[in-house]
């Protein structure tokens, strides 16, 4: 895409619409115009954000007619829905609609693996980038993990290796972006309110493949039936991974052990007691990691010891540390229930649980049954905690209380634990409501747990 001379708007003004801005700034001949959809946006705080902010046309509420006549491409920041309506008029208009990932990847270079999936897309992420580096001299873990992909396109070279953690709202923005690897690790519903349907949000999803060649490879699950059938009928070569049954192409978890198996024959990864996460759900991570470090080149003796080394990334069933004989656990990251059914089968002691937040219009019932057996406690916090309430007392689970905020939560789930139990954070709905972000949410449980008298 050649952008030169062009008239770019940048639609948001957050982390994303602030790289995606100082990556155009590079380029010859380009004119920005910025644009925040908030009309409760002030211009000087946004001109504040960045030095180049202070110096293009900046529009805040409405974008007048006469400006959308002269854009070419409109770059919307992840948080900015497709289907609004002022992105209808731009469309309508001719102007292209491309996201951060895509003006990135066109701005580039380098070879690119991208990871996507409803759970686990961070941890997998982290540990591909983690594998890279142990081969590669100049490695970017990039995306939905917290960094740009634009903050770092311009600094790249023909040998950088990009990692890079893809949501399905950056997916919905893609043109021409194809990854040399591909991953989709699991989809299960998340962020309907978004995406209105499951059919949406799983074709976002699979979007990450869409301009892959026959020769490129997508990593899949196979224990996931959409994945699974996906597959069968994908045209890039495809290795599965699977904690159930052996592959014949992919990574399989036979018992305790890992192992990798393709056209030149089986070989085994590592022991599961030698890694340093803990579940199923992260042994299936490792396995879609190993997948894409050998399909990018790296030989197994440096896949083990970084799969060795590598520890949970924060927020992600994360130790926080022991009190009385209690020990929390921080699983912010877990925003919709299929995470958090993970955090609760991880958890090997009585575990009072912490849950609520924003909604999602997710539904609970999965979530709730799989407390048997392991949660004692449910303290309900946030916009949802009536709505969960009353899905736990159709369950029958009626062992919940509510709390005001997550101080109070915190508080008495530590007056109400025993010695050898747990506390965990893992909420199953997004921040919000209370927080702005999951890290946040995540970082004031971790400072509320360590301020706790012993």
């Amino acid at each position: 895409m050649d952008l030169r001379q062009k008239k770019v708007l940048i639609f948001g003004t957050g982390k994303s619409g602030i790289a995606a801005a100082e990556l155009l700034e590079k380029q010859e001949g380009v004119k920005l115009v910025l644009f925040e959809g908030s009309e409760k946006a002030e211009a000087e705080a946004i001109r504040k954000k960045s030095e180049f902010f202070s110096r293009v046309e900046l529009y805040i509420g409405e974008l007048p007619p006469e400006v959308i006549a002269t854009l070419d491409v409109a770059v919307l920041s992840p948080g900015v829905p497709v289907d609004l309506p002022i992105v209808e008029q731009l469309r309508d208009a001719g102007v292209r609609i491309i996201g951060e990932i895509e003006l990135a990847y066109q701005l580039s270079k380098g070879r690119i693996a991208a990871i996507t999936g409803t759970n686990g897309k961070t941890t997998t992420t982290s540990l591909v980038g983690e594998i890279m580096k142990k081969q590669y001299p100049d490695v970017q873990v990039v995306g939905n993990i917290g960094i740009p992909y634009t903050s770092v396109a311009a600094d790249t070279t023909e040998e950088t290796v990009v990692v890079a953690e893809i949501s399905s709202f950056q997916l919905e923005t893609t043109v021409d972006f194809a990854p040399e690897v591909s991953a989709i690790l699991n989809i299960t519903p998340d962020h309907l309110n978004r995406h209105h349907t499951m059919e949406n949000y799983i074709r976002a999803k699979e979007d990450i493949t869409k301009n892959q060649t026959n020769d490129q490879v997508c990593v899949l699950n196979y224990e996931d039936e959409v994945l699974r059938s996906f597959g069968e009928q994908a045209k890039q070569r495809v290795l599965f991974f699977s904690s159930r049954q052996h592959v014949t192409q992919g990574c399989y978890l036979d018992g305790k052990e890992i192992f990798y198996t393709d056209d030149g024959g089986t070989q085994k990864v590592i022991h599961t007691d030698e890694l340093n996460i803990l579940g199923v759900h992260n042994y299936e991570n490792v396995m879609a990691a190993v997948a894409i470090s050998v399909t990018m080149g790296v030989p197994m003796d440096k896949i083990r010891e970084a799969l060795r080394e590598f520890q949970a990334v924060e927020h992600r069933i994360e130790f926080v540390t022991e009190k009385r004989g209690i020990r929390f656990y921080n699983d912010s990251k877990a925003t919709n229930p299929d995470a958090a059914i993970k955090g609760i089968q991880s958890m090997n002691r009585p575990t009072l649980l912490i849950g609520g937040g924003y909604d999602k219009q997710s539904e609970y019932d999965e979530w709730i049954d799989s407390f048997e057996g392991k949660v004692k406690k449910l303290v309900l916090i946030g916009a949802t905690a009536e709505k969960i309430a009353a899905c736990a007392q159709k369950h029958g689970f009626e062992a919940y209380l509510f709390a005001d905020s997550l101080e109070e939560a915190v508080t008495r789930c530590y007056e109400l634990a025993e010695d050898g139990d747990a506390v965990l954070l893992s909420p199953a709905c997004a921040s919000f409501d209370m927080f702005q972000s999951y890290e946040e949410r995540g970082r004031v449980f971790k400072s509320l747990v360590n301020g706790l008298k012993e």
